[in-house]
């Protein structure tokens, strides 16, 4: 074992310190969490049933198998059709002891929650008319020029991502941006890319952009402003970059001259929506500085939305379950449940070696490029949740460099996020294809391209504000 667990008390290694949770849970006394003694590889004390080998190569075919049917989804089947059984069978062979199921589901028991009111509070956003406000404001500031549009779609991308979560970007704006683009007579490409890209890169900036941030704000032990605030110059430096390879590889598109535009007009600005998210993001900072989950105030503009379309009878209480996505959130906890098996079956240790020590930029960069290889083998939300634990041992700088390269990293295939996956069902849907290696090109060009000035900015971050 290298100098980064030199500080662990004696006799406490990295398997038993895992124990305690992969996040969140590293203040419970391992006497209460588990009974083996001291120094006891996990993997003998998780597989009563299974022997060491056969245990982890279970773990990792179910969870071949559950990534696997999220990206293909044969017979349109929820993700959550394949991972449920995944993660009972996980349970019943002794793959995974129930003490780490309980610690699982009770670690991201709250940000289920979070993610599930976040995305109530989007589409009731969209109810009220948030988003179509946004693609007229696009056309109109455009202008006509593709150029511009681009701009106004990194713009508002970038804002709706960190505000309203990266599933906002994927599956409210982008198709207002593809009927924006119909709209001005411009090749929509460039812009359609840009949702998917954004919904990435842009989700570095708050706790609340991402599931993989909440998470990792757990593990970094950061407030919400803090975490913000280590984390602005990063998304930025991120951003310009992505903005600078667009313009770039998509130069001959973006000089396709429009007809002049329509004189459209001016939609009624949402206000009672834009007052209500305002609001929401002002309770994520109080809560932080009080010590509440941010959850609660994510539920409570969702409360507020979902109850005034309830009562205009725009929508019924079935509505407000489906925007929740109940499957798609018992897929989450099941991925949890198969990534810790995996986990406790050796994964860990393996990683563990290769991980970098230190926040130092050198140290910074290889956990990010690590991050980012990582999510795109497994997905990015399996490799946070095997990172975070890893990485928390060397404090909150190498927690968000972890975050850099599970947030930027899964541009570069379709299998880096079920962003990316959403997103390509999306594009189909308005029959307009997706070529692989013209996708993959991007990617090649745009991840080291925002990847590296990115954890730049954040050892800068760390050195002007302290982690």
């Amino acid at each position: 074992m290298d100098g980064r667990h030199d500080h662990l008390p004696e006799g406490r290694t990295l398997n038993t310190l895992l124990v305690q949770g992969l996040s969140g849970a590293r203040n419970t006394p391992l006497d209460e969490t588990v009974s083996a003694p001291l120094g006891t590889p996990l993997a003998e004390t998780v597989s009563a049933s299974l022997n060491t080998p056969l245990a982890e190569a279970l773990s990792v075919v179910l969870l071949v198998a559950v990534l696997a049917c999220a990206v293909i989804r044969p017979f349109n089947w929820p993700e959550a059709v394949v991972a449920v059984p995944a993660a009972g069978l996980v349970v019943v062979t002794g793959a995974i002891s129930w003490d780490h199921v309980r610690a699982e589901a009770g670690h991201l028991g709250p940000v289920i929650g979070f993610l599930a009111a976040v995305l109530v509070l989007a589409r009731f956003c969209d109810d009220e008319g948030l988003f179509q406000a946004c693609g007229v404001w696009m056309a109109r500031w455009a202008a006509g020029r593709p150029g511009r549009l681009l701009t106004a779609v990194f713009a508002l991308a970038s804002a709706i991502t960190a505000v309203l979560s990266l599933d906002a970007t994927i599956v409210l704006l982008t198709p207002v941006v593809f009927a924006t683009a119909a709209r001005m007579g411009v090749r929509p490409k460039p812009h359609v890319y840009a949702c998917t890209h954004l919904s990435n890169t842009a989700s570095l900036l708050l706790p609340v952009s991402n599931l993989t941030n909440l998470l990792a704000f757990t593990a970094s032990g950061l407030s919400f402003t803090r975490f913000a605030a280590l984390m602005v110059l990063p998304w930025l430096a991120a951003i310009g970059a992505e903005y600078v390879v667009f313009r770039r590889f998509f130069a001959r598109d973006l000089g396709v001259a429009a007809p002049p535009p329509s004189a459209d007009e001016s939609p009624d600005v949402p206000l009672f929506a834009l007052v209500t998210v305002g609001c929401t993001l002002a309770g994520f900072v109080v809560a932080s500085a009080l010590g509440i989950d941010p959850a609660w105030s994510a539920a409570a503009g969702a409360l507020v939305l979902a109850t005034r379309a309830l009562v205009r009878r725009r929508a019924t209480p079935l509505t407000v379950v489906r925007a929740a996505a109940p499957s798609f959130l018992a897929f989450v906890l099941a991925l949890g449940i198969v990534v810790r098996a995996v986990v406790d079956n050796g994964l860990a240790d393996a990683l563990d070696a290769w991980l970098p020590n230190g926040s130092g930029l050198l140290a910074l960069l290889g956990i990010a490029a690590l991050a980012a290889v990582l999510a795109n083998l497994i997905n990015n939300l399996p490799a946070v949740l095997v990172l975070l634990p890893l990485a928390a041992v060397s404090g909150p700088g190498a927690v968000l460099a972890v975050l850099l390269g599970v947030n930027i990293g899964p541009n570069l295939t379709y299998a880096g996020s079920l962003a990316t996956l959403l997103w390509r069902r999306i594009v189909h849907q308005h029959e307009h294809g997706v070529d692989l290696k013209e996708f993959t090109r991007l990617g090649l060009i745009a991840v080291p391209a925002a990847l590296v000035p990115a954890v730049l900015a954040l050892w800068i971050s760390l050195h002007v504000i302290g982690g």
